[in-house]
Formats: C-alpha cells, sequence, structure tokens
C-alpha cells in the first residue's frame, strides 16, 4: 500500500511538471498566426490614436504598388510609406507606442526605423516561416579578402561597416524585413521575405556594387538651415548631407552644404588605423598611396590657402556610399601621412578608419542565390502542414490499433511532445523551414519508438508471469539505457548538423536536437506518470496480452549470415558502380555549383525534354552550356514542374532561350537557385566532415557504453546502411522515384540514417548484453539468435512507425522533403536488415565465436566455438 501512494505521490508532480512546461510552451507560441501589418499598426497605437489615424491616413495615400519606383511621394507597401512618411514630415511615431522603449535612440529616423521593425516584428506569429514556406529572395554576397583586415577586431569592424552600408541600400528598395548578417568571415547574407527579382530586378546589383569612398569640400560659409531646405537655399553644385554628432550629451544629426563633385576617391588611401593620442583620446592615422599623395597634398594646401584669404576654416567631407562619415577641418599641408584628430572614442576612432579602409571599394561577388516564388512557397506550405496532419493521424491509428489503451498513452504524450517542442523553438524565435518540418515530423516516429520500447519490455515481463506495477518497473529500468543510448546518438547527428550545417540543414539540426530532449522528457516524465494511473484503474491488461509475434519465435538468422553478407554487398557493389556511372549527375548544385531553376507551363502544351537538352548542343549559338532537365511533379498538389540543372551564372539566360524556343508553353519562373564554385567546395568539404564525424563520434559512444567490438559491428554496419541506402536511392532515380540527386539537406538525411542505423543496433546489442549475464552457459551463437527473436518485434514497431511517419513526407511533402523523406525510408528498411543480417555476424566474427572475448570471465571450458564448425 505504501508503494501505490509513494506512485500517488510521483504521479502528481510529473503531472504538474508537465503542466506547467506545456503552459509555458503555449504562451511561447502566443500569437499563433500573423496578422497582416495593415490591420495591426491601425489599432497598436495607445497613446494619441485619433491623431495617429491621420498619420496613418496619410500614409496610406502614399501607397502605389505599382508606380512607386523612382516616384519620392509613393511607396511600396503601407510600412514603407508610413516610414517615408514620417521621416519626411519629421514626425516622431514613437510618442504613439510609449510602451516600446527607444526613447535612447536620439536620431529619429532610426528611431522610427528600429520601432516600425519592432512593430512589424510583433504582428508577426511567434513561429517565423522561412523564405521556402512564404517566397522571397536570399543570397550571399562574398567580399575581397584583400579588403580586410588580418586584424580580428578591425575586420569585424569592417564588416559591420559593410552592414550599415547594406542597411542603407536595402531600405531603399522598399523591403519591409530583411535579414543581413555576417557569414564566416567574409560573406554577407542577405534575406528579402515577399520580394522577386522580376519585380525588382537591381536588387542583388544594387546591394553587390562597390562603396564609393570621396573627399568632398563643405561649403565654407552657408550652414542649411534644417535637414530639408527649400531647393531655392541650396547653392548650386552641392547638396544636404547628414552627419551624425553629439552635442549636450545627445545625438543629432547636423546638415552640411557638400559639394557634389569630389576632390578624390577612396584608392588615394594606402591604409588607415586608429591611434591613441591619451587615455581617453583617440585620432585615426592614414597612409596614402604615392600617386593619393600628391593629390592629397594639392587638395589640402588649395585649402589652407583659401582659409587663409578669408579667415573661414572650410571642412573636407568623408562621404562613403553617400553618407557623410565625417567633415574635419584641415591643419596643416597633408602628403604621405596625416591624421584625424577630433576627441574621438576608441569606438569612433575604428568606425572612421573602417570607412576609410572602405571593404568595399570593389564589388560584392554574388556565391549563391535562392528565389522562391509565392506558388511554389503556398504549395510547399499546404503540403507541408498536410504531411505533419497525416503522419500524425497514421501514428495515433498505429498506435491505438498495436496498443489499445497504451497507445492513447502513447500518442498523447507525442502530442504533447510536438506542443514543447513547438514551443521552445518558438522561444528562442526559431524560424520553421521544410527540413525544419521535416525534423518536427520525425521527432513523432522518434518518440513513438521511445514509447514502443518501453511497451515491449512492459509485454515481455507481463508474459513471465509479473504484475503489471511490476512490469512498469522493470520495463522502464531495462529500456531506460536503451533509449538513452538511441536518443544520445541521434543527438550527435543533431548535433552535428547544428555546427557543420547551413541555413535549413542548421535549423534542422535544432528542431532533431530539441525533439530529442523533448521525447526524453514526455516517455520518461509524462508516459510513465500516465501508464501508473492506468495501471491502478486496471486499463492496459487488455493491451499487453496481444503480440505481434510469437513469444517463443525462434529463428537461426546467423543461419543466413553469410548468404546475407554476399547478397547485401553485390547490391552495394552494384550501387556504387550507378554512381561512378551517372558521375556529377548524382549531385545537386550544392556539390558542383551551378542554377538550378523550376519553371511552371500549361499542361496541353509541355516542352518535350529532348528538345530542351538540345538547345546545349549549340553551344556556340546560344551560350547556354551543358543542361540537366527533368520533370517533377509534387505528390501532393499534383503539379509537375520543369526542373532545369544549368552552369554558373546561365540560368536566366537559358529559361529566356527555352521561352523563345516554346512560346506557347506559358512557361513561368517558379523558383531559382543559384551555387558559386567557392560555397559549393564548402557544402562538399563541410558534408565529408560531418559524416565522417559522426560515424567516429557513434562508434567511440558504442565502443564506450558496450564494448569495442560491438563498436566494430555497428561501424561496419553502418557504412553498409549509408552505402546501400545511396546506391538504392540512385537507382530508384533512374525510374522517376525521386530525384536521384544528392543536395546538401541530403547530408542531413543521411545522418540520420546513420543515427537511425544505430539505434536499432543499440537495441540487439542491449538485449545481448543483457542475456550475457543471464544466460553464463549458452553460447554466443545462440545468445546472438535469441536476443534477436526477443527483440524483433520491438525493431519491426519501432522501424514501422517511423517508416509511417517518413511515407507520409514523402507521399504529401514537397521539394527537397521528398528526396529527404525517400531516403530515410530507404534507410529504416537497410538499417532494420542490417541490424539483423549485418552487425550481428560481424561482431560475432570479430570475436571469433568466442563469448569469452566478449565478457571478461571465460567461456566454459566444454563449450565448442561455431566459427570452429
Amino acid at each position: 500500500m505504501s508503494g501505490t501512494n509513494n506512485g500517488n505521490g510521483g504521479v502528481f508532480w510529473k503531472l504538474v511538471l508537465t503542466a506547467m512546461v506545456v503552459a509555458w510552451a503555449i504562451s511561447s507560441m502566443v500569437p499563433f498566426s500573423d496578422t497582416p501589418f495593415e490591420d495591426y499598426i491601425k489599432t497598436r497605437a495607445t497613446a494619441f490614436q485619433q491623431e495617429f489615424a491621420g498619420v496613418i491616413k496619410s500614409a496610406e495615400a502614399r501607397v502605389d504598388k505599382v508606380n512607386y519606383k523612382g516616384n519620392p511621394d509613393k511607396s511600396p507597401t503601407l510600412y514603407i510609406a508610413l516610414r517615408d512618411y514620417a521621416n519626411a514630415n519629421e514626425v516622431d511615431l514613437s510618442k504613439y507606442f510609449p510602451d516600446i522603449n527607444v526613447s535612447d535612440i536620439k536620431i529619429l529616423k532610426k528611431r522610427n526605423d528600429i520601432l516600425l521593425k519592432e512593430l512589424y516584428r510583433q504582428s508577426k506569429g511567434a513561429l517565423k516561416k522561412g523564405l521556402d514556406l512564404q517566397g522571397g529572395v536570399s543570397f550571399t554576397l562574398e567580399i575581397d579578402e584583400s579588403n580586410l583586415k588580418s586584424n580580428e577586431q578591425l575586420r569585424s569592424g569592417q564588416l559591420e561597416d559593410v552592414l550599415t552600408v547594406m542597411n542603407n541600400r536595402i531600405n531603399g528598395l522598399g523591403v519591409t524585413e530583411p535579414t543581413i548578417r555576417i557569414m564566416g568571415g567574409n560573406a554577407i547574407e542577405v534575406q528579402m521575405p515577399g520580394v522577386s527579382l522580376k519585380d525588382n530586378p537591381e536588387a542583388i546589383e544594387e546591394l553587390s556594387r562597390p562603396a564609393k569612398l570621396e573627399f568632398r569640400l563643405v561649403h565654407r560659409t552657408l550652414r542649411p538651415s534644417s535637414a530639408k531646405p527649400p531647393l531655392s537655399e541650396i547653392p548650386v553644385g552641392y547638396e544636404v548631407l547628414l552627419m551624425e554628432s553629439e552635442r549636450g550629451g545627445k545625438v543629432i544629426e547636423e546638415p552640411f552644404y557638400v559639394k557634389r563633385r569630389p576632390e578624390a576617391n577612396g584608392n588615394i588611401i594606402k591604409d588607415a588605423y586608429p591611434a591613441m593620442e591619451d587615455a581617453n583620446r583617440f585620432s585615426v592615422s592614414m597612409e596614402f598611396t604615392p600617386e593619393g599623395s600628391k593629390v592629397f597634398e594639392k587638395i589640402t594646401s588649395s585649402i589652407l590657402e583659401e582659409d587663409r584669404k578669408t579667415g573661414v576654416k572650410q571642412p573636407l567631407a568623408i562621404v562613403l556610399d553617400g553618407r557623410l562619415v565625417s567633415a574635419p577641418n584641415i591643419q596643416s599641408v597633408i602628403s604621405s601621412r596625416g591624421s584625424i584628430t577630433g576627441n574621438f572614442t576608441r569606438r569612433e576612432a575604428i568606425e572612421l578608419a573602417n570607412a576609410l579602409n572602405n571593404p568595399l571599394s570593389v564589388g560584392l561577388k554574388r556565391t549563391s542565390l535562392n528565389e522562391v516564388g509565392p506558388s511554389l512557397a503556398e504549395d510547399a506550405k499546404d503540403s507541408s502542414l498536410m504531411a505533419v496532419a497525416i503522419g500524425a493521424i497514421a501514428t495515433i491509428a498505429f498506435m491505438i490499433f498495436v496498443y489499445w489503451s497504451m497507445g492513447i498513452i502513447a500518442v498523447f504524450s507525442v502530442l504533447v511532445n510536438i506542443l514543447i517542442l513547438v514551443g521552445v523553438l518558438a522561444s528562442f524565435g526559431a524560424t520553421m523551414t521544410l527540413p525544419g518540418i521535416a525534423a518536427l515530423v520525425l521527432t513523432l516516429g522518434m518518440a513513438v519508438d521511445s514509447n514502443i520500447l518501453v511497451f515491449e519490455r512492459m509485454r515481455e515481463e507481463t508474459h513471465l508471469g509479473k504484475s503489471l506495477w511490476t512490469a512498469l518497473e522493470m520495463g522502464h529500468e531495462k529500456a531506460f539505457s536503451t533509449i538513452v543510448d538511441a536518443n544520445i546518438t541521434t543527438l550527435i547527428s543533431a548535433i552535428i548538423l547544428w555546427k557543420f550545417g547551413s541555413g535549413p540543414v542548421k535549423g534542422f539540426g535544432v528542431t532533431l536536437a530539441v525533439g530529442i530532449l523533448t521525447t526524453l522528457f514526455c516517455c520518461l516524465i509524462l508516459s510513465r506518470a500516465l501508464l501508473e494511473l492506468t495501471i491502478r484503474h486496471n486499463l492496459i491488461r487488455k493491451a499487453l496480452t496481444k503480440t505481434l509475434l510469437a513469444a517463443d519465435l525462434n529463428i537461426n538468422f546467423m543461419k543466413y549470415a553469410k548468404a546475407s553478407f554476399a547478397i547485401s554487398w553485390t547490391i552495394v557493389i552494384l550501387g556504387v558502380a550507378t554512381m561512378i556511372y551517372r558521375g556529377d549527375k548524382t549531385l545537386s548544385i550544392d556539390f558542383t555549383g551551378g542554377d538550378l531553376v523550376t519553371i511552371g507551363f500549361n499542361e496541353d502544351k509541355k516542352p518535350p525534354i529532348g528538345e530542351i537538352l538540345a538547345l546545349s548542343e549549340s553551344t556556340s549559338d546560344t551560350g547556354i552550356g551543358e543542361i540537366q532537365a527533368s520533370y517533377q511533379t509534387d505528390l501532393a498538389s499534383k503539379v509537375e514542374r520543369l526542373v532545369l540543372q544549368v552552369e554558373s551564372e546561365k540560368g536566366d539566360r537559358v529559361f529566356e532561350k527555352i521561352k523563345e524556343k516554346f512560346p506557347d508553353a506559358g512557361l513561368y519562373l517558379v523558383g531559382q537557385q543559384s551555387v558559386g564554385a567557392s560555397v559549393s567546395k564548402d557544402i562538399t568539404r563541410d558534408a565529408f566532415i560531418a559524416l565522417a564525424i559522426s560515424l567516429l563520434s557513434i562508434l567511440l559512444y558504442i565502443a564506450v557504453r558496450f564494448e569495442f567490438s560491438y563498436g566494430i559491428g555497428a561501424l561496419v554496419a553502418t557504412f553498409h546502411d549509408v552505402i546501400l541506402t545511396i546506391g538504392l536511392y540512385i537507382i530508384l532515380g533512374l525510374f522517376g522515384v525521386g530525384s536521384g540527386q544528392f543536395s546538401a539537406p541530403m547530408v542531413a538525411a543521411i545522418l540520420m540514417v546513420m543515427g537511425y542505423s544505430i539505434n536499432d543496433k543499440i537495441v540487439v546489442f542491449d538485449r545481448i548484453r543483457e542475456e550475457l549475464v543471464l544466460k553464463p552457459t549458452m553460447s554466443l551463437r545462440d545468445i546472438i539468435n535469441y536476443s534477436i527473436n526477443r527483440t524483433l518485434s520491438r525493431t519491426m514497431l519501432t522501424s514501422l512507425s517511423t517508416f509511417i511517419v517518413a511515407l507520409a513526407l514523402f507521399v504529401f511533402g514537397t521539394g527537397i522533403i521528398v528526396d529527404f523523406s525517400l531516403v530515410f525510408m530507404l534507410g529504416i528498411v537497410v538499417g532494420t536488415y542490417s541490424s539483423i543480417f549485418i552487425a550481428n555476424p560481424v561482431f560475432y566474427w570479430w570475436n571469433k565465436g568466442n563469448r569469452a572475448k566478449v565478457e571478461k570471465e571465460s567461456a566454459p571450458a566444454n563449450l565448442k566455438k561455431e566459427w570452429e564448425e
């Protein structure tokens, strides 16, 4: 009775803990969906609402989605219109939103910009959608290494300066919520949701062009009366530029009349760097090129001569990309070396030196491009939701069919698991992408696997005549180490994906890692508590009487070891031969570089593949190079699209040539992707590193947790699984099942296959290790056969449950998810097979059939070794 009472207390606190975690997860997911900014902003103001309504009305009058380009009085969206109207009329938007604290930002334009970005962020759901689910453009721009400093701190400052230039440029393009971030040590990634290159063809060119560094004269005597003086007040040949300066503890934008024609450009600067004057003051030292020394000496001499004549000093403006960075007075003639003084702080001196060094003096090189059209994004979103729903329904049906009331417990636990997982992702602002959804759905399978391991252990214990309470305790105790081992091996793969992946692949790793942790929590805390409750009410005895396979199953699997080994490796060799035969055609542009173009068309005017490929035969005339073309059908939407893989920077040209060739086909661009040679090399390198580290890490973990010979068996079997899965995937691609190509996200699929394969081996190895202790006189061959027979039901059920969710992804998913799920399905089948027919025989042969090599104590003296037969 006391045990039951203790159980009551444990159940209560487990359920309370789960309820608290679920409540937190739900609160993290609020708001659940996006609200259009146009609707959100009208009701969001908390002060001066009537006045703000007038501001909104004036901003709405500016919105013109068609004729905004080149018209300063028009804007493409209400967001941009509100920003432009407020800046043009010096309206401080923060007074309408006192609950958002931006008072520390002294410059009005920056304050309005930051405020609007925060309001836009608040209008969105807690879980953001990636470009592949909402449409838009992303690209990577690489900075010339010769323009960057080797000093880490100075380089960091230069990259921050590049971001400032980029932000100023992108604001002029009318993009609502761009993301600009540093990648590595010399690249910038730009994401522009909701933007198409068709409507904004100048976007990439505008952002990648060089930034002009210029030295210009400031008007000697006149100063603007405001930031926007009447045109009649501006002297001929001058323009008004604003410079940030601090006065009375406040940062203001001070206007200057600056000559439009520069006296010199940035190529006269050889180097610039901050120099310490004393403990609190810094200056900026400059070195000029030989030619630059002559030019700057002439400029400064001329300024000083006029200063002496007029008695008024004339500042020399330093202008970077149209932005006034500094306007120092000239104190003496400067030739080869000079310095700019002005009581600079250390940070200010670094920023000015960075501007003078101008990391954008050479245009940026576009190394990757990914554009997802709105129709493709909508298809991806709808099909992904369908895949999640079908996967969940299929899992629910499967678990209830197999386990009845216990299945309901597992289903409830899994659904709570997904809820907590999404809450965790939302809490740290994660972005959901197609690979992320794949990780979410696969978490369903992993969570079910953990419950099955416990349930099947409980079933074994009840068949031995033990009570339900004892079966629960023993089942959890015996399954615990297996569950932890299996999830840790998958966690290793997830961490490696997060470390070496990029973009969506990194997101997949994060989602998978969080899913593993939430799975352990729900299986070991929530499921355990619910099982205790149902046992108390005697609801699961019927569930434990059902078995998938006979309890006394006794198949001599080791008898077929050599034959299965030979067949298996024959298929592996066939797969490798197919890979060699197809060559680079098995690799996507992620690994080879190039452009990938997805095209829509009229179904009754479908261009023949043969005629498309024929275009590449006359490259001297068309200049389009080699073409790989195929038709791919989305299984969920049933929409067929033409997919072209061509050489780098030739995607647009190929598309136009095909449109010319087939004018009646109604061809239109659905999406495009471009990967440069440098990026493809990085992806290839990281892929090999990720696979190697993952395999070695898992081997090391298995060797530490078990004996080294277990690790050898696992290593050989996992290598077999990866090669065989890849081979089968490529062979199926020849018959139109999947694309048959490997892309960067497919590395995640291979790592998942490795993790799943190891998990399967752990279940059997764990049982072998247990039976070696329980059956000290049984031969190693019989121990292996016995362990496989006892775990076969678990192996079949876990494989089937995971296969179901992967199948849902394959049938109802879209894009990369289809290939991803196909690889994973193949991996499940191959991994299950190798757990029985590859890993165990290798383990057996390595130990030469002698259990004494596995355990410290010697085998009985009269025990004959089967390997000697």
